[in-house]
């Protein structure tokens, strides 16, 4: 008999601008859009075997007025209390294990930079007046040997922080 889950990640996006007071900014905004979300699709997880994603984000920032140099990019760590792994959960509470990665090794997680995590930073972004605008892929995986997941839709919403330099 198979079990096939339903899973997700990367659902929702939130921006938090700016942490750090050494980015002069007058007249600035950035923006995040989700071009698409990590969707595993239909996992079997009786092979014992990992499944890989990917899915996309873009970050838009726009400078009218001010100099900003760099910024970084973070991942939460969704509804878990860790990076590793994270979980997704089923509406009855059963959990998924799964992480996100900056490379398409799927060797650096994709995190807040503690605990072993990683960042993306962006230098030389924006001076005086300028509009950049940059794709960035997210590397999903479920991780595998999960055959005692019970079947059903598991998901996770990572809320990605931009933050200035």
């Amino acid at each position: 008999m198979k079990k096939h889950l339903s899973t997700t990640a990367l659902a929702a996006i939130a921006l938090t601008l700016p942490k750090s007071a050494s980015a002069l900014c007058i007249i600035c905004s950035c923006s995040v859009a989700i071009n698409s979300i990590v969707n595993f699709g239909t996992y079997n997880p009786l092979p014992g075997s990992a499944a890989d994603t990917t899915g996309h984000f873009t970050v838009t920032c726009d400078l009218t007025l001010g100099l900003l140099g760099t910024y970084t990019v973070e991942l939460s760590k969704g509804g878990s209390n860790s990076y590793a792994p994270r979980q997704m959960k089923s509406s009855s509470n059963d959990t998924l294990n799964y992480n996100l990665y900056i490379d398409a090794a799927r060797t650096a997680v994709w995190g807040d930079g503690t605990g072993g995590t990683s960042i993306v930073s962006d230098p030389s972004l924006l001076t005086l007046l300028g509009h950049v605008v940059r794709e960035y892929d997210v590397y999903g995986r479920i991780l595998g040997n999960q055959q005692s997941t019970p079947p059903g839709t598991y998901n996770d919403t990572i809320t990605v922080t931009v933050t200035y330099n």
